[in-house]
């Protein structure tokens, strides 16, 4: 569905992606974990072209997309949820999600529907952006990209600095949303959350991929992929 190809990314004179490659199946949830610096969030801004590739391709469908813009990728359905969420803080709750429909293509995700799988947002509805918590904020910025009814939603680290509570409802929307055929590439710190969600994972560091596989081989070379987490230490793929 979406793809990197041999891929790399700099910011300014500093190369922070390289020879990355890295795919998820049409339907599929994958995991991109790694600590702090890893590269994690450059790649998926490298996969919707919020960043350019110096080297290598972007694809979606096995179609190159390495030269159209953020909006292009957008209509083809790709949705971005950013880790500093991008909600409006002066417009209410109700108005951030209509914004969302702005983009609307006919699909499962209605309003109405983001509101039974938020009921939160639903309390809150006329609360301004500003006026929300950090989790409301999150199930907010989830929602609005919903709303577009995507076939593959971006996750940059959506439960970071969560309470437990709606770390667990999170995951239990994202396999919601996953049942509704929708891929997931989710961007994670939080291993718990990816082994619980993904089919597959990769782990990146300095980078580069340092390890991938499914999450069953994940589980028996846990402490490997720790390793790299956690020292950088690379045994390879």
């Amino acid at each position: 569905m979406i793809a990197l190809e041999n891929s790399v990314v700099h910011y300014g004179a500093a190369r922070v992606l390289s020879d990355v490659t890295i795919e998820a199946a049409q339907g599929e949830i994958i995991a991109i974990i790694g600590r702090n610096g890893a590269g994690k969030s450059t790649t998926l801004k490298a996969m919707i072209a919020v960043l350019p590739l110096q080297q290598g391709r972007r694809l979606f469908n096995q179609q190159d997309i390495s030269h159209k813009s953020v909006e292009h990728i957008s209509r083809l359905g790709v949705a971005l949820v950013p880790d500093s969420r991008r909600i409006f803080p002066n417009l209410s709750v109700m108005e951030n999600l209509r914004m969302g429909t702005l983009a609307h293509k006919p699909g499962y995700w209605t309003i109405k529907r983001v509101l039974e799988i938020f009921p939160r947002l639903q309390e809150r509805i006329a609360f301004g952006g500003d006026q929300l918590s950090g989790g409301e904020q999150q199930m907010l910025s989830i929602g609005r990209a919903l709303l577009g009814n995507p076939k593959i939603l971006l996750l940059d680290e959506p439960t970071e600095g969560l309470a437990p509570l709606i770390v667990n409802h999170l995951i239990e929307v994202f396999g919601l949303v996953h049942k509704q055929g929708t891929g997931i590439v989710l961007v994670e710190q939080n291993l718990r959350v990816s082994m619980r969600l993904a089919h597959r994972q990769y782990v990146l560091d300095h980078g580069t991929v340092a390890w991938s596989g499914t999450t069953a081989q994940l589980e028996a070379q846990r402490d490997i992929v720790e390793s790299i987490i956690t020292t950088g230490v690379s045994h390879g793929h």
